[in-house]
């Protein structure tokens, strides 16, 4: 009668087996598995940390699960050191896998910035040399235009200058000629004698 009671009791605290659901051993140096939910138990074995168990029952009361380990051992432990997240050591090469693959999409995008900055510094530079060619060949436009207008200013003062020139000469000839003509037409009558006119009329 007493051994039923203390089933009954056991069973209310215990979930059934087909319930079992997959746990961990957390990250503790090891445990040890007792063959009941109490330290009073025995030690049949113990179980290390990040195992993957199965779990079996969990007595609240205690503070003690049950679980069962992948060499098929079943017993009981601390339920502190039973948790639903994984270990570090089945967590460690998945964590170092994304890592490198973190790394590598990071170098990847480095260096992709690195190309497209290159490209952008490059074009800056093409752009700064283009335009400092054009400032210099705008200057040398300017010196030249500047150097032209001044020649051009030269040439219109001498062209002004000949032409009054030409002037001056043409009133001193046409001054000249005219004085020539008027003495000439003074002297001339005087130096050519002039015919007789015969009794008849003809000369």
């Amino acid at each position: 009668m007493k051994k039923l009671v203390c089933m009954l009791l056991a069973s209310l605290f215990v979930v059934p087996t087909a319930l079992a659901q997959e746990r961990y051993i957390s990250d503790n140096l090891f445990t040890y598995m007792h063959s009941g939910p109490s330290n009073q138990f025995r030690i049949i074995g113990s179980i290390d940390a990040g195992d993957k168990v199965k779990l079996i029952s969990t007595d609240k009361k205690a503070g003690y699960t049950q679980i069962a380990d992948e060499r098929g051992r079943k017993g009981w432990v601390e339920s502190r050191f039973v948790t639903q997240q994984e270990s570090l050591t089945l967590r460690m090469p998945k964590l170092e896998k994304e890592l490198t693959f973190v790394k590598k999409e990071l170098a990847n995008a480095q260096s992709n910035a690195n190309q497209e900055k290159k490209g952008l510094a490059d074009s800056l530079e093409t752009r700064n040399r283009q335009i400092s060619e054009l400032e210099e060949n705008y200057s040398n436009m300017s010196n030249q235009l500047s150097a032209s207008q001044e020649e051009v200013r030269k040439l219109r003062a001498k062209l002004d200058t000949q032409k009054d020139d030409l002037l001056l000469k043409y009133f001193t000839y046409g001054g000249g000629v005219a004085g020539i003509g008027l003495l000439l037409g003074l002297v001339l009558p005087h130096l050519v004698p002039r015919r007789k006119r015969s009794p008849s009329g003809w000369a």
